[in-house]
């Protein structure tokens, strides 16, 4: 009791001398010492709700309508079984991301992968699955960034549901183009065959959830997919961080 009522004394004072900072904007928190980010930020979160496809997970404009597919998605069905993100990138998760992976922000990223392993999407529960999966950085992107965003995230995930983290069977073994200015097409062409699976034995039978920052057109997720699938994997869905 003595001990723990110590704990409590050095952590506020801890909080009075070093109070704590919304991840995005720095403002001072004044809620619950859960909170990750303060009110402001979070209004700008343009959270992504119903109704969506039910396979990638795109919002629809229709407010009223009912999930179903999108045209995509009839045309050709991915190989994950859903996708789902927290919200639209743009706004404040934008700026947030932003900082994250290009200015080597990482305490933002490990509070965004606590808010995506609080957040309940529509028709995936994060405790069903049996591995979490990050989508895998090239060694060299690896160096030069120095930290594999998608894997921060999961980490944070894998910690609050108490699931295994996976970061070594799926590896990306070719060094692809920067998808940021390729058409939808040329994505798709230019991360074909850029990943395999390490150990075949680590896949088989798992129910694996793959986790990325941003899903735009999907062909990254769709490609570390299929492999998944290719090596025996029973089901393999997405969670993203935000959807473009």
């Amino acid at each position: 009791m003595m001990i723990c009522d110590a704990k409590n004394v050095v952590s506020g004072i801890a909080d009075i001398l070093f109070p704590p900072e919304c991840a995005v904007c720095g403002a001072i928190l004044t809620g619950s010492g859960d909170d990750l980010f303060c009110s402001g930020c979070l209004s700008m979160f343009n959270l992504i709700s119903p109704p969506l496809c039910t396979a990638c997970g795109a919002p629809f404009a229709d407010t009223g309508g009912t999930n179903h597919l999108c045209e995509d998605c009839i045309v050709s069905r991915p190989p994950f079984s859903m996708a789902r993100a927290v919200g639209r990138y743009d706004a404040a998760l934008l700026d947030a991301i932003h900082l994250f992976k290009y200015h080597g922000k990482i305490s933002i990223g490990k509070a965004l992968g606590k808010m995506m392993a609080q957040i309940r999407y529509d028709s995936l529960a994060i405790e069903n699955y049996s591995t979490i999966m990050p989508v895998p950085l090239h060694a060299r992107r690896l160096r030069e960034r120095g930290f594999n965003q998608s894997l921060i995230l999961a980490k944070q995930i894998s910690d609050i549901f108490s699931l295994p983290l996976d970061f070594l069977t799926l590896r990306r073994k070719t060094r692809t183009e920067a998808q940021v200015s390729l058409s939808r097409k040329e994505r798709a062409s230019n991360v074909r065959g850029a990943f395999e699976v390490t150990d075949v034995n680590a896949v088989e039978n798992k129910r694996i959830l793959l986790i990325d920052d941003v899903y735009t057109t999907g062909s990254t997720v769709k490609e570390c997919s299929k492999t998944l699938m290719k090596n025996g994997a029973a089901e393999v869905a997405v969670l993203t961080l935000s959807r473009a």
